[in-house]
């Protein structure tokens, strides 16, 4: 019994669906352009985006220079975005915008081009330019409409994009200090904490500093020793007075416990030896 409910319900749903293809395919088919407006609006508003897209394509150019030109551009330019097209959505706000430099749409048109290269940007690890693109779109667009209702997701957005940059920056850092290039990593570091006060990985960028100066100092020939294993302990203050509860202390406490005990041999060595 419940088989057969079950291929019923199938059953409905297939025919459902093949009468929707079938009606959708007549309206397509169809010459009437104001018929089309209609579905295309009807589907947009229920959210079949893809197949009110496809009717906006095809009535467009019906509609240049109307009254009605202004709606369906924009319309199809939102249908786009909401399949996720956002190259071909980010062309059509556009186009929008050099079109109607006059509509009460405009700063709504212009956010969500601006809006779409922020969704256009990759994880952190991939090439930047899209999310640099991104960040210089919706600061224009703050620039330009600093009343807008949009104005505080657009500053997320840049914020969240900005942290992007910086975390990408970071791990090259951390990639230099990975291949052992300790001097690459320090001054890798450097530039990105005077580049980036603010930035929330500053903390990690002192702790890589500091540990790229640890292997060089460690590490280092005895006549330049001394001076590198001193150096140390600067680096480690000063990571200390910003982030006194630092994350890394740990590792920072038991690696400066082996640079005193090395400095203190090391100082203990040279006084042995001018002595005699």
């Amino acid at each position: 019994m419940l088989k057969i409910i079950r291929f019923s319900l199938i059953s409905l749903v297939l025919l459902g669906l093949t009468t929707s293809c079938n009606a959708y395919q007549k309206i397509l088919n169809n010459p009437d352009v104001g018929g089309k407006y209609k579905a295309a609006e009807a589907y947009y508003t229920s959210g079949e985006y893809r197949r009110a897209n496809r009717l906006f394509e095809q009535i467009l150019p019906s509609y240049r220079g109307k009254p009605q030109a202004q709606r369906v551009i924009f319309f199809f330019a939102d249908s786009y975005f909401q399949i996720k097209d956002y190259y071909l959505a980010a062309y059509q706000f556009e186009s929008f915008v050099r079109s109607y430099p006059n509509s009460n749409r405009l700063d709504e048109a212009n956010f969500l081009a601006a809006k779409c290269y922020y969704m256009l940007s990759p994880k952190y690890s991939l090439d930047q330019k899209n999310t640099n693109e991104a960040i210089d779109k919706l600061q224009i667009f703050i620039d330009n409409y600093p009343q807008s209702e949009y104005l505080t997701e657009a500053n997320a957005y840049i914020q969240e994009l900005q942290t992007k940059l910086e975390k990408k920056d970071l791990e090259i850092s951390k990639q230099y200090h990975t291949i052992r290039d300790y001097k690459a990593s320090i001054s890798s570091s450097n530039n990105f904490i005077s580049s980036y006060p603010g930035t929330p990985f500053r903390e990690d960028a002192f702790y890589y500093k500091f540990i790229s100066s640890y292997e060089i100092a460690v590490n280092s020939v005895p006549a330049k020793k001394l001076t590198r294993l001193k150096s140390l302990d600067e680096i480690y203050q000063t990571l200390l007075r910003y982030y006194p509860e630092t994350l890394f202390i740990e590792d920072l406490d038991k690696k400066m416990k082996r640079v005193s005990a090395e400095i203190s041999s090391i100082e203990k060595n040279t006084t042995n030896t001018t002595t005699k």
